[in-house]
Formats: C-alpha cells, structure tokens, sequence
C-alpha cells in the first residue's frame, strides 16, 4: 500500500494546492488552509479530468477552487495513464494515432473514443482507490469522513466503473459520454446522481445522453440538460456541483 508523498506546496486566496504521488501515479490536492470544522476535517471529491487533459489543466483547477472554496471540501485529482506527464504505452499511441486520422477525416469518432476509454478504465480504477486509501491517511480527512465523485467525458468513462465497485463513494456527478459500455455499470449504482447532457452535442447523439442517464438505477437522479455543443456545458453546472455535493457530503457551504 502506498501513501501520498508531496512534492510541491502553494498557497492563495485561503486555498492550499499540492502535488503529490502515489506510486507511480500523480496528481494533486486542494483543501482549505484553515479548517472549516472542529474536528478539522472536511469532506473529500475526487475529481476526474477528460480525455487529453491533465490533474491541473484550468478546467480541473477552477472546479477545485469553487468546491473548496464555496464548499469547505477537500478535493483531488490524479493523472489518468498516458495523460499529463505519465508515459504512454504502445496501445496508448495506437488508439491516439487512430482517432486524430479519425477527427482528420471528419469520420466518426465516439467509437474509437469508447473503446480507448474502457481500456483506460480498466488501468485507472484500482490506482483510484491506492489514491483514495493514501488519501484517508492524512489527518485532514481521514478514513470515515464522506467521498464525492466528479468526472466528465472520460472523467465519466472512468468515474461509473470506479463508482460501481468502491462504496466509500456516496454521491458523484457524471456526464457528457455514451452509454455503451457504461450503462450496464450503471445499473449498478444507487446513490444520488447529477448528470450533465447538452442537448446539441454533435458528439454523443441526445438519444444516447439520456439512455445513460436513464440507465442509473439511483432512486435520487437529476438531469442537468443545457442548450449548446458538446463543449459548450456552461461554468454554472460547477456551480451547481458544489450545491449537489454540499447536500450529499453533508459540508454546510460558506
């Protein structure tokens, strides 16, 4: 079992950020410099990131802001395999090659997009819980304290397999993805749900948003559908995020 090693510290606007590894795996942790309870702990989101971007890219970073910020919550990231500073193996490369010759031809690309993602799934769910294990080892947290999930596209794609095997995990917020080979997971899962679908994305066809919404088998689910393309999801749904979470993590929010 690995523990979190840090290896680097900043802090600004009343918000700490770390890097940190564990294993082979890295990834970051941002949590309130002051505590914001007494026991001194808060409650922790694990936030998955899309595909082609990375533990820090901006839109991760943002989101980690608004949640500690407004939510009082710890919240970490990890690089996903092949992504972010993590080398990529021969398969890596392979699908990579294949959807840019896609993309460059204007072919299709969800199919490929799927395909690369379950196989990146199937690496990045047990270094999820060696990071979840290492993580409530930190007095900050601690091993009984509440867990939130956060994942969009691939953050989805990793998000609902990691969710349906790990019951430390008691609210998570998932979208923009295709149900095939998710919505059996899916099936899975009875805790509450938010999920994001825009209603033009000329990647994931509607049909197929909603039958993944429709597949959770939560008995409290709510579908945040916005007009606009598949990277048009409005920065209010972060917002919204650190409503659902504050509810289901049971953090008072600031």
């Amino acid at each position: 079992m690995y523990s979190a090693q840090f290896t680097a510290e900043t802090s600004s606007n009343g918000i700490i950020e770390r890097d940190f590894t564990v294993g082979e795996v890295t990834g970051a942790l941002w949590s309130p410099a002051s505590p914001t309870s007494e026991s001194g702990r808060a409650p922790l989101v694990l936030m998955g990131h899309g595909g082609g971007m990375h533990a820090k890219a901006p839109a991760m970073t943002g989101r980690a802001q608004r949640l500690v910020a407004d939510g009082g919550f710890h919240v970490a990231t990890i690089d996903a395999p092949g992504h972010g500073g993590r080398p990529r193996t021969a398969h890596d490369e392979q699908e990579i090659a294949v959807m840019q010759k896609a993309m460059a031809a204007g072919e299709p690309v969800g199919p490929i997009v799927v395909r690369y993602n379950a196989h990146l799934a199937e690496r990045a769910v047990p270094e999820w819980q060696a990071t979840l294990d290492a993580l409530q080892e930190l007095p900050e947290i601690g091993a009984e304290g509440p867990v939130g999930y956060y994942g969009l596209t691939m953050g989805t794609a990793i998000g609902v397999p990691l969710t349906a095997v790990e019951p430390r995990i008691t609210a998570a917020v998932f979208g923009l993805f295709w149900p095939d080979p998710l919505a059996e997971t899916a099936k899975q899962i009875t805790i509450p749900i938010e999920f994001a679908l825009q209603w033009d994305d000329e990647l994931i066809p509607r049909e197929d948003g909603l039958a993944l919404f429709d597949a959770f088998a939560s008995k409290e689910k709510t579908l945040h559908a916005n007009a606009g393309t598949h990277m048009e999801l409005p920065r209010f749904e972060a917002d919204s995020a650190v409503r659902f979470f504050t509810r289901h993590l049971g953090r008072p929010a600031t």
